[in-house]
Parts: structure tokens; sequence; C-alpha cells
């Protein structure tokens, strides 16, 4: 198991709460660019299509060069920055807990 100090560190910042939260949803690796209208949809920035390029362009750049290669303190969360790919792989139930528990707390008319 990831340390507890390194599971807080990640969800300490609120984008990166996004990007986990989305993450944990999936069932297989995603694009940085789906990642980044997710999170832009998150941010209730506007309704996704309205989104401006240079909004999502801010967001993509601090998940790139920030938020994505920080989540890879967990071991279990793989980061292909080649291919632009991000993905949680077998990750521990504690810390899948910890996500649930960070997201309902921050979202509670949410059904999880």
């Amino acid at each position: 198991m990831v340390s507890l100090d390194t599971i807080f560190d990640l969800l300490s910042e609120e984008r990166r709460r996004y990007v986990l939260y989305y993450l944990k949803e999936q069932d297989g690796p995603v694009s940085v660019t789906e990642l980044t209208e997710a999170v832009a949809d998150r941010e209730k920035v506007s309704s996704p299509e309205d989104v401006p390029d240079e909004t999502l362009e801010r967001i993509d750049v601090s998940l790139r060069h920030n938020h994505v290669p920080k989540t890879t303190d967990a071991k279990f969360v793989e980061y292909d920055r080649a291919d632009g790919v991000i993905r949680l792989r077998d990750s521990p139930p504690e810390f899948e807990a910890l996500v649930t528990i960070a997201e309902i707390i921050e979202n509670p008319d949410t059904d999880e």
C-alpha cells in the first residue's frame, strides 16, 4: 500500500483530485486530452462545448506538466508520456476507498 502521506498529498490539490476521480471511474487508459475535458467539466468552467480553447490549453498544460506526473507517486498510476495516456492499474481497495470518500465529501449531491 502506498503511504497515507502520499495519498493525502495526491488529494491535496483540487485538479489532481478530479484526475483521480475520473480515473477511478474508467476501465482502461484515458488520453490526457480526454482527461483535460473531464477536468474542465468538473471545474464547471462552462458547458463542455463552450470551454474556450485557451482554457483547455491551460488545463492540459497543468495536467501534463504537474498533476499527471505527480499522480505516479502512487505506483499503481501509470502515465505513458509518449502516448499521452494515463491509467489506474490494480489500485488497492484502501486507495479507492479514500478517493471515493474525498469525492463524496467534495460533491455530496452526487450518487456514488
